[in-house]
């Protein structure tokens, strides 16, 4: 899609940014509205899921037919068959007359089903069904009836995960799924925060008659590195009670950090930047996974270590000779082998059961009780951070490279960790 025709789809639906991540969904969502396609959106809460299926169906040859829009989670499970395909008069308590669902009355047009991933398993077996035949039954009834819908489906569930533990059919997914769209949070927007906030902003003042908000430099440093948990959603309402509540309207990064949730330190992790593929948060999930393995493996082969030690304390006497030799030390740094202080110490512990003697002293008797250390992940975060800067002699664009990370989070992290 060129440049031209991507402002006007953006214009007219109401998109704010210029994250290429974001152009491709919208792309995507333009060339498969000519076909009948099933689509799957995918993303995060509040990155604005509802924008595409629009689109779809507005550049679709079924624009002049029904667009209905059904939030599969905001229907009792009891409830949700006959609001789907509709019910006949006397099916249920409270069915006092026939009722069509929204498969029949969206004939020739387009259902988006929000939250798909919620609906009961019943459901999702008539839902199947409607999609592979086109054919459907209502509650109470035995007669057979056909439909001709578009079915734009959204959710923010690992539908993988749910597939695992049972809770969404497989073959409903692949069906789903024939073209999926992926839309990107807003914390990999880059500045489309920025221009998110300048919009909102303008539109409060308009709405409540006064001056619009800015913010200073420093506050807008902590907007762009904000992770932004609720995404677009949290933005807005952000921005709507800055507007409302705050009388002067230049914000400071004081005065913005009052609205600011708090985020885990999980939520605080760097984003590797490197590489950035349409699998981007794999790559990221991949990357913290590995540095919480190398966390656990040094935690475990410390406490091997110590827990040698104090047995070999109590179990005998020791002398100096039996310690691990310096070169053994030196391969356990140069190779990461601690088996080999473990062979070596192993070999050379005398059989006696004694308690533990040095030469030329008295009997030592070790009382201290063994107790596990625990490693933090802001420590080595920290630590890995303040040893790029050294590397690079503080300066920030080269050792946020060696860091694998934005320059926007690394210099929210010297902020966060006090080392300026």
């Amino acid at each position: 899609m060129i440049n031209t025709e991507l402002q006007q789809v953006k214009q007219r639906f109401g998109i704010i940014g210029s994250e290429p991540s974001l152009d491709r969904a919208i792309d995507v969502a333009v060339q498969v509205a000519s076909t009948d396609l099933s689509v799957l959106i995918t993303g995060e809460s509040g990155v604005g899921k509802e924008k595409f299926p629009q689109i779809i169906h507005q550049y679709s040859s079924r624009k002049h037919g029904q667009y209905i829009a059904v939030n599969c989670g905001a229907i009792p499970e009891g409830t949700i068959d006959s609001e789907l395909f509709g019910h006949e008069k006397g099916s249920f308590t409270g069915a006092v007359s026939d009722r069509k669902g929204y498969f029949e009355v969206a004939d020739k047009g387009t259902i988006f089903l929000d939250e798909v991933g919620e609906l009961p398993l019943t459901t999702q077996v008539r839902l199947l069904r409607v999609l592979e035949a086109g054919e459907f039954i209502k509650v109470g009834s035995s007669k057979v009836q056909k439909t001709d819908v578009r079915v734009v489906a959204a959710t923010n569930l690992d539908m993988p995960k749910a597939i695992a533990e049972g809770r969404f059919r497989e073959d409903l997914f692949y069906r789903l799924n024939s073209v999926p769209i992926a839309i990107p949070p807003l914390r990999d927007r880059g500045n489309d925060i920025a221009l998110l906030f300048r919009k909102f902003a303008n539109d409060f003042a308009d709405k409540y008659r006064m001056p619009s908000v800015k913010l200073t430099q420093e506050a807008m440093q902590v907007l762009l590195g904000y992770p932004w948990p609720g995404n677009v959603r949290q933005l807005k309402n952000i921005t709507e009670q800055i507007s409302v509540l705050e009388q002067n309207r230049d914000i400071s990064k004081e005065t913005l950090l009052r609205y600011l949730p708090v985020v885990s330190s999980v939520e605080r992790l760097p984003v590797f930047v490197g590489g950035a593929s349409a699998h981007g948060d794999k790559s990221f999930n991949s990357e913290r996974e590995i540095l919480y393995q190398v966390l656990f493996d040094m935690k475990k082969d410390m406490n091997d270590l110590k827990k040698l030690v104090h047995n070999i304390m109590g179990k005998g006497s020791m002398d100096v000779s039996s310690m691990p030799t310096a070169e053994t030390v030196q391969n356990v740094y140069q190779n990461d082998d601690l088996s080999a202080i473990v062979q070596q110490t192993q070999h050379q512990q005398p059989q006696s059961q004694s308690p533990l003697k040095m030469s030329g002293q008295k009997d030592i008797q070790d009382t201290e009780e063994y107790i596990e250390e625990s490693f933090s992940l802001e420590d080595v975060e920290k630590d890995m951070i303040r040893k790029a800067l050294e590397r690079h002699n503080n300066r920030r664009k080269y050792a946020a490279q060696d860091l694998k990370i934005s320059e926007r989070t690394l210099y929210r992290k010297i902020k966060e960790y006090g080392l300026e």
